[in-house]
């Protein structure tokens, strides 16, 4: 439709003269539309994790996977909670779409986390938030490590290993804020009874080596299809020392399997392809991006918040590799423009791409898990959004601070992770209302939020700031004893 009415449109949305369905459909159904990377990567790449997913699945080895964190995190306290985030984040990694994560994983840890006490919303909410980490979690991002490296030419073993610490800051911050949450509503763990045998998982430890070979195969060089190939046998063949042996039967279940959620996933990629190529076509996008350096004129803090505000948008509702594959033929070429380093901008929009699954108002994967736990669609988008919030801020950090994404020295690299990682606990802290073993004061909630912004930020004179504020904040807490948040729920109240 932009593409027949945009020469009437005012501002930087018209162009010079209208464009005739020839050229409209010749330009889309070329490599610069449809046929583009969105549709290439979705059906080589994609289609590859999604019948190692479907394997998993048929095989019974991603039950293993749910039933490991389980073993290991069930006995925490809100422990369902923190088995979300490992399996879901395990398993969002490799299949590649955040709301069919939600409805794979959530159908089994929702239901739980509403038995120890969590809320309907704020069940779904974690879930949610959860599945969509998986998506920026290497190696693999859900494949979108694969479109980055198609779209700017980086070495896809840069991609991953520059993901690593910004994928810690968003797991540890979601396990901060759900732990956190199970401390103020007095929250159990999983009794004994109710876990799986930890001995026993111990003992089929093997089930995990079809993604020990995926991992070790990709960044021993091999190609992608050789390396999900390989992990895809391994799960056939691993089964074999199970119950669950896969023979001819679940091998075709599995593909069958496959191919119902590849379509709905390479479907929706070849009608982003559609927006690429309007993009292209109409240059539109080289009209955003001038914005964008108009804007940095002013400040370059507003260029990037814009660009954030545009990613999300275009990502809404979409799957992340086509929320991603459209938000950088708009923004990302822009940011370059900018000076900023192409790894840095096209991290910028793949983040703010995945985030749309869970920022309202169109937040699918939040709406997926509202489904599941029977809550209030936008309210589980808002509380997934305060659940993932610290990934909202992270990617900021990669314009102040490149040795987040692994660019620096080793000593430059640690300090950031490990500064970045004491700023999203003082984040969630402050959220939460929940400091070292008490309850918050509202004005202690503030100033934590702002020592996590100083944290995280990355310089050494912030990062003093930061922790000064943060221990005024334990003093003022452990001497003075200020009156609590009186707006935190305390369970059993009226």
């Amino acid at each position: 439709l932009y593409t027949f009415v945009a020469h009437l449109l005012p501002g930087i949305l018209a162009v010079q003269s209208a464009y005739s369905w020839q050229r409209f459909f010749g330009h889309v159904y070329s490599d610069a539309g449809i046929l583009g990377p969105t549709t290439a990567v979705s059906s080589t790449y994609i289609i590859l994790f999604i019948i190692f997913a479907a394997f998993l699945q048929a095989s019974k080895v991603g039950d293993y996977f749910v039933n490991f964190a389980f073993a290991t995190a069930g006995r925490a306290r809100g422990g369902p909670a923190k088995v979300a985030i490992f399996a879901s984040g395990l398993m969002g990694m490799i299949n590649g779409t955040s709301a069919g994560n939600v409805v794979a994983t959530g159908s089994l840890t929702i239901p739980l986390m509403k038995r120890v006490g969590y809320h309907k919303k704020t069940a779904g909410a974690v879930e949610a938030a959860a599945s969509t980490g998986g998506q920026i979690m290497p190696p693999i991002m859900g494949a979108g490590a694969f479109i980055m490296a198609e779209i700017t030419g980086i070495p896809y073993t840069d991609i991953a290993i520059a993901a690593i610490i910004p994928a810690i800051l968003y797991f540890v911050s979601v396990y901060f804020m759900v732990d956190f949450e199970a401390a103020k509503l007095g929250m159990r763990g999983m009794r004994e009874d109710e876990l799986p045998k930890f001995n026993k998982l111990v003992r089929q430890v093997y089930l995990f080596i079809p993604i020990i070979i995926l991992i070790a195969a990709l960044f021993m060089g091999y190609s992608v299809i050789r390396a999900g190939t390989l992990a895809t046998v391994a799960a056939a063949v691993v089964s074999w020392f199970t119950p669950h042996r896969m023979g001819l039967r679940s091998i075709l279940k599995a593909f069958e399997l496959a191919g119902i959620m590849s379509i709905q996933i390479i479907a929706v990629c070849a009608c982003a392809g559609i927006i690429v190529g309007v993009i292209s076509l109409t240059g539109v996008g080289a009209r955003f991006s001038a914005v964008l350096l108009d804007l940095a004129g002013v400040s370059q803090l507003l260029a990037l918040f814009f660009a954030m505000c545009i990613a999300i948008l275009l990502g809404m509702g979409m799957p992340t590799t086509a929320a991603y594959a459209v938000a950088a033929s708009v923004v990302a070429p822009g940011l370059v423009q900018l000076g900023i380093p192409t790894l840095t901008a096209h991290f910028f929009v793949f983040y703010f791409a995945v985030l749309s699954a869970i920022t309202p108002p169109v937040a699918l994967a939040s709406y997926a898990a509202a489904g599941i736990s029977g809550a209030n669609p936008m309210e589980t988008s808002v509380a997934s959004f305060k659940i993932g919030i610290a990934a909202f801020i992270v990617p900021y950090m990669f314009f102040y601070n490149s040795a987040i994404l692994m660019d620096g020295t080793w000593i430059e690299v640690i300090r950031a992770g490990v500064t970045a990682t004491f700023g999203v606990f003082l984040l969630s802290s402050g959220v939460q209302g929940w400091f070292l073993g008490g309850r918050s004061a509202w004005f202690l909630r503030v100033a934590l939020i702002f020592a996590a912004l100083f944290m995280i930020e990355g310089g050494l004179i912030t990062d003093l700031i930061g922790i000064g504020i943060a221990a005024g904040a334990y003093f003022v807490q452990k001497v003075l004893h200020p009156r609590p948040d009186a707006s935190i729920p305390v369970r059993g109240a009226d």
